[in-house]
């Protein structure tokens, strides 16, 4: 199949071991990947540099990375000077950054537009993951529709999708499939502060999530801690 004849599809690329997955799946399925990052105002750049990588080693079209500024509304220990808790507590924690999978949507649906693209992909998870509530099925589905009611290729009869292949996963089972698409976890960066050279702290909640799934998938943990 030539590039001139794939389906394009966005795909949202984090730098983390979940898009790292989700960009290869979509290629797996035959799309011609154009690969989004957001610079939203995180703790650190070291993701993105990931997320560079992650796109050129899994043969994206191209990848973009759009800047805005969480910080400036900060409520987040990922946006505003809120220490990342080393252990989850009870109830939504404060590493969740409002709206954000929301504007990341909204960003891949338009450029999606823009490329007559029908397919966004991103790496949200419902099972093993911190509770946030904009990574469950049902905010999926309520983008999906949003996307057919807001876009002027929804209402000229485009059915736009919105995949989220890992959304019933558990973490072991991304890392086998991950394994099993010939993925570099080593080279991905979950880590809610990790340092210029991406390597993590292993005592935050992603680290915690991370770790577990390789060792329940009874895989070697390749990830740098520092």
């Amino acid at each position: 199949m030539t590039e001139q004849s794939q389906k394009s599809a966005v795909v949202l690329v984090s730098g983390g071991m979940d898009s790292a997955v989700t960009l290869a799946l979509a290629r797996e399925q035959g799309f011609a990947i154009h690969a989004l990052s957001v610079s939203y105002g995180q703790r650190h750049s070291s993701e993105l540099v990931a997320a560079a990588r992650i796109a050129q080693e899994l043969g994206a079209v191209q990848h973009k990375t759009v800047t805005i500024d969480l910080r400036s509304i900060g409520g987040s220990a990922l946006t505003a000077d809120i220490d990342v808790p080393e252990q989850g507590g009870d109830g939504i924690p404060v590493t969740y950054v409002p709206a954000r999978n929301t504007i990341m949507l909204s960003i891949a649906l338009g450029w999606a537009e823009v490329l007559g693209a029908d397919d966004i992909f991103c790496g949200v998870n419902a099972i093993d993951y911190s509770g946030y509530p904009d990574c469950r099925p049902e905010f999926i589905e309520a983008f999906r529709q949003l996307a057919n009611l807001a876009t002027k290729s929804g209402v000229e009869g485009h059915q736009l999708r919105v995949h989220a292949p890992l959304i019933r996963m558990s973490k072991a089972d991304i890392a086998r499939e991950g394994i099993r698409l010939g993925i570099d976890f080593a080279g991905t960066v979950s880590c809610y502060q990790a340092d210029t050279d991406g390597r993590a702290c292993g005592h935050c909640d992603a680290c915690r999530l991370r770790a577990e799934g390789f060792a329940a998938a009874e895989i070697e943990d390749p990830t740098r801690y520092r």
